[in-house]
C-alpha cells in the first residue's frame, strides 16, 4: 500500500540541505547537543518532580541525526502505527478486481506523497521524542522509545535567530527532555496514546468510491473560501486532514488534541521555567522563537501548514501552556501532577480551555 523506500528516497531527494558546517564544528555541536542531553534530565527532573518509572525507562537512547536520519526514523515509526490500517487497506483492494496492478500503483504514488511530506518536515523539526520507535541497526531504541535532536536544524533556526548557541541548543534540549520525562515518568501513557491512535485508524473507511467522495468534498470546502478561511460558525478553521474524517473519528481526535496540548504545553513551560537559572537569554530565545513559530516561513510555508493541519500543532503549544501554568498557579506543580495518575485524570479538549474545571473535577473536595 506505501513503498516505503520509495518514501525515504524521494524524501532524501527532495529535502534541502543544512547550514554549510566544517567537518570539526560539527563534531563539536554533536558532543555539544549530547552534554546538553545529559544535563537536561536533572533540570526536568528537578522542576517537574517527575522521575522514571524503572531503570529501564530511564535508559532510552539519545540520538543526534541529520535530515536523513530523521527522515529514516520517522518512516520506521510510520510503518509500525500505520501498519493494522495498511492490512485492512491490502486485504480490501486484494479483493476488487485489478488490485494487485492498483496495489502497485498505488504503493508507488503513495510512497512518493510521504516521502514529499517528510522532505517538507524533516527541515523544520528540531528534535523529536519518538514513542513508537521500532529498532534499526543505526537506530538503536525499539520499544522505551528514543530521543532525535536534529542537528542541522538546531543550527539553521539559531543563526536564522541571531541567538547565543550554546543557550538555544540546551533550550531545546529541555523541551525535548521533557517529552522523554513524561513517558518514562508515566508508563500507561504510551500505550494509553497507541490505543487512541489505533481507535482513530480503526474508524478510517477503508472504501475507495467513500473515500474519493469525502476527498473530494474536503477539496472543495478548502478551496472554496478565500485565503482558506471560512465565515465564522463554519468549518473555516479546519484544515483539510479535518475535513476527510469521519464524525467518530473527530471525537477520538478531540480526546488526543487535549493529550497532545498537554504533553506539547508542558514542555514549553519546563523549558521556559528551568531557563531563567541554566539558559540566561531564554527570555530573547522565546521572543524570537515564538514569533519565527507564528509567521512560518513564508507564503508557501504558511499554505502547507494550514493544509496539513500544523497550525493546530501551534495552538496546542499555546494553550497547552496556557493550562498547565493556570493549573500550576491553583494548585502548584504536585497538584499539577496529579494529571498524570491515568487516563481518566486527563485534561478534555474543554477543560485545556477551562482549567479550573480540570482543577475542580480532580481535587474536588469530598463531601462531608
Amino acid at each position: 500500500m506505501v513503498d516505503w523506500n520509495l518514501a525515504v528516497a524521494t524524501a532524501n531527494r527532495l529535502v534541502r540541505p543544512g547550514p554549510e558546517v566544517s567537518r570539526d564544528e560539527a563534531r563539536a555541536i554533536v558532543a555539544e547537543l549530547r552534554r546538553h542531553a545529559r544535563a537536561s534530565e536533572e533540570h526536568v527532573r528537578s522542576y517537574t518532580g517527575l522521575a522514571p518509572a524503572d531503570a529501564a525507562s530511564a535508559d532510552t537512547p539519545v540520538l543526534i541525526v541529520d535530515r536523513p536520519g530523521w527522515i529514516r526514523a520517522n518512516v520506521a515509526g510510520f510503518r509500525q502505527l500505520l501498519a493494522p490500517l495498511l492490512e485492512r487497506m491490502h486485504e480490501r483492494r486484494a479483493s476488487a478486481p485489478g488490485g494487485a496492478v492498483l496495489g502497485a500503483v498505488g504503493g508507488k504514488l503513495a510512497g512518493v506523497e510521504v516521502g514529499m511530506l517528510l522532505s517538507f518536515m524533516a527541515s523544520r523539526v528540531l528534535g523529536q521524542y519518538e514513542t513508537f520507535a521500532p529498532a534499526a541497526p543505526d537506530l538503536p531504541g525499539a520499544g522505551g522509545g528514543r530521543l532525535l535532536l536534529v542537528a542541522p536544524n538546531i543550527v539553521h533556526v539559531e543563526r536564522e535567530l541571531d541567538v547565543e548557541p550554546h543557550d538555544f541548543r540546551l533550550w531545546v534540549s529541555l523541551h525535548e527532555e521533557t517529552h522523554r520525562t513524561q513517558f518514562t515518568a508515566v508508563p500507561w501513557l504510551r500505550d494509553h496514546l497507541e490505543g487512541e491512535i489505533h481507535a482513530f485508524l480503526a474508524e478510517t473507511d477503508v472504501d475507495p468510491a467513500t473515500l474519493l467522495e469525502r476527498l473530494r468534498e474536503a477539496a472543495q470546502a478548502f478551496t472554496g473560501r478565500p485565503n482558506g478561511e471560512g465565515d465564522a460558525g463554519d468549518e473555516g478553521g479546519r484544515s483539510f486532514v479535518d475535513l476527510v474524517q469521519t464524525p467518530a473519528q473527530r471525537d477520538v481526535l478531540d480526546r488526543l488534541t487535549a493529550v497532545m496540548s498537554l504533553l506539547e504545553g508542558h514542555a514549553d513551560v519546563v523549558m521556559d521555567g528551568v531557563g531563567p537559572g541554566v539558559v540566561p537569554s531564554v527570555r530573547e530565545i522565546r521572543e524570537k522563537f515564538q514569533k519565527r513559530r507564528q509567521a512560518g516561513a513564508g507564503k508557501l510555508d504558511q499554505v502547507l501548514r494550514r493544509l496539513l493541519g500544523l497550525d493546530a500543532k501551534l495552538r496546542q503549544y499555546r494553550d497547552g501552556a496556557r493550562f498547565v501554568r493556570a493549573v500550576v498557579d491553583e494548585v502548584g506543580m504536585d497538584g499539577f501532577n496529579r494529571v498524570w495518575t491515568s487516563p481518566n485524570t486527563l485534561p478534555t479538549k474543554a477543560e485545556i480551555a477551562r482549567p479550573a474545571d480540570w482543577v475542580a473535577r480532580v481535587h474536588r473536595t469530598p463531601e462531608p
